[in-house]
């Protein structure tokens, strides 16, 4: 994962993303990557699954 971190309190997940970060740019050349999950992963001691992209346009 970049830039994403997930915890999960009761059945409540908080997802914490810094927008100040930047990864370069996308695939396609459109976008900034800010963060992702570069995929569905599961949840920290959970069966859910969350897949998440955060970007903003060039």
């Amino acid at each position: 994962m970049k830039n994403v971190e997930m915890s999960v309190e009761g059945s409540v997940l908080t997802i914490r993303v810094d927008l100040s970060k930047e990864f370069g740019p996308s695939s396609t050349g459109k976008t900034i990557i800010i963060a992702s999950t570069e995929g569905n992963v599961t949840i920290p001691n959970r069966q859910e699954k969350v897949g998440i992209n955060v970007y903003r346009k060039k």
